[in-house]
C-alpha cells in the first residue's frame, strides 16, 4: 500500500495542479478576452453622440416613456443620436421612434446675371453652341440657384473694325464710231457708287466703223468687324436659408423593471447569468488550492520517511 502510495503521490499532484490551472484557462476564453471586444476600425470611425438639449419623461397605465430632444442642422448627421438601450432608475428603455420636426426656412427671388462673352462670329447659332447651358450663381446676400439664359435676349455687337481696299473693274462697249480715237471714249464711269476711270481701250474695224471695248478700274475701299460681344442675360430664382434649424425628437419606452435575486450563496443572480463560468471557477479555485495543497504534502512525507529508512535523516 506504501509503495503504491508513492508511485501515485506525484501523479496526484500534478493531477490536482491540472485542475486548479483549468477554471482559470476557462476564465480567459474568447468571452472574457478583452482584446477579443476591440472594435473594427470601421465602428471606431462612427459619428460623435450628440446631447439631448431637452429630456421629458411621461408615465400613462404603467409605461414609463422618455423623450430626448435634439436641436440639430440639416448638415448635422442622424446616425449621432443614440438610440440604443439604456437603464434609469431600474428600468430598462427602448427606442420607439424618432419624430422630425423641420424647423428651417427659405425665401426665393427672381435673378438676372448678365454674362459677356467673346466671339469671331455674329452668326447666332454658332454662337448658342459657345454657351453655357446653365449658370450657377450665389448673390452678395446669400440666394443661390441655377440660372437659365434667355437666348431671344442675346446682343451681339462688333467689339472693333479695320480698314480694308481692293481694286475693282468695269467694262463698257462703244459700237459704230467713227475713227479709232481715245478721244472719243468717256474717260469715266459711274460703277456701283464708284468713279472708275478708263484702264484700257481695244478696237475692232466693221465696215468702216470701229467698235471699243474699253476697261475702267477704281479703288474700293471698306472696314470689317475683327470680333464681336456677346451679352446673354441668364434668369430664374434663387433662394436662401432664414433658419438651418431641425427638431429630433428620440422616444423611448420601458419594457419592465430590473430586478436582482441573489441565490444561497449570496452571489448577485443577475451575474451568474451572463457568466456562470466565471463564477464556478471562482468557487472551485480554493477546492482545487486545498487538493494540490494535500497532494503536495503527501508527496513530501513519502519522501521523508524514504529517507529515514535509508539513513540520510
Amino acid at each position: 500500500m506504501k509503495r503504491t502510495w508513492r508511485r501515485l503521490a506525484p501523479a496526484l499532484a500534478a493531477l490536482v495542479l491540472i485542475l486548479a490551472l483549468c477554471p482559470a484557462a476557462l476564465a480567459a476564453g474568447p468571452e472574457n478576452d478583452p482584446a477579443a471586444n476591440i472594435m473594427p476600425a470601421a465602428q471606431a470611425a462612427a459619428p460623435s453622440a450628440v446631447y439631448p438639449a431637452e429630456v421629458r419623461e411621461t408615465e400613462e397605465n404603467g409605461v414609463h416613456r422618455i423623450e430626448k430632444v435634439y436641436y440639430l442642422t440639416r448638415r448635422d448627421d442622424l446616425a449621432a443620436i443614440p438610440t440604443g438601450d439604456f437603464e434609469r432608475e431600474g428600468r430598462t428603455y427602448t427606442l420607439l421612434d424618432v419624430l422630425k420636426n423641420d424647423q428651417s426656412e427659405t425665401d426665393s427671388k427672381d435673378h438676372i446675371e448678365v454674362v459677356t462673352v467673346n466671339s469671331s462670329t455674329d452668326n447666332m447659332t454658332e454662337i448658342i453652341q459657345q454657351l453655357e447651358p446653365a449658370l450657377e450663381v450665389t448673390t452678395e446676400d446669400g440666394y443661390s440657384g441655377v440660372l437659365s439664359p434667355d437666348y431671344p435676349g442675346i446682343q451681339v455687337e462688333a467689339a472693333g473694325y479695320k480698314t480694308s481696299s481692293r481694286t475693282v473693274t468695269a467694262s463698257r462697249s462703244y459700237p459704230n464710231l467713227s475713227d479709232a480715237d481715245a478721244s472719243l471714249i468717256p474717260k469715266t464711269i459711274s460703277d456701283g457708287g464708284r468713279t472708275l476711270t478708263l484702264a484700257d481701250v481695244q478696237w475692232q474695224e466693221a465696215g468702216g466703223y470701229y467698235n471699243a471695248s474699253a476697261t475702267y478700274s477704281g479703288t474700293a475701299t471698306g472696314k470689317y468687324a475683327t470680333g464681336y460681344t456677346v451679352k446673354v442675360e441668364y434668369k430664374g430664382d434663387v433662394t436662401r436659408t432664414r433658419s438651418d434649424s431641425v427638431i429630433y425628437t428620440a422616444v423611448f419606452a420601458s419594457h419592465g423593471e430590473t430586478q436582482f435575486q441573489p441565490d444561497a450563496a449570496g452571489t448577485d443572480g443577475a451575474e451568474l447569468a451572463e457568466g456562470g463560468g466565471v463564477s464556478k471557477a471562482v468557487l472551485l479555485i480554493p477546492l482545487a488550492a486545498l487538493l494540490g495543497a494535500a497532494g503536495f504534502g503527501g508527496w513530501k512525507l513519502t519522501k521523508y520517511y524514504k529517507n529515514k529508512k535509508r539513513g540520510y535523516v
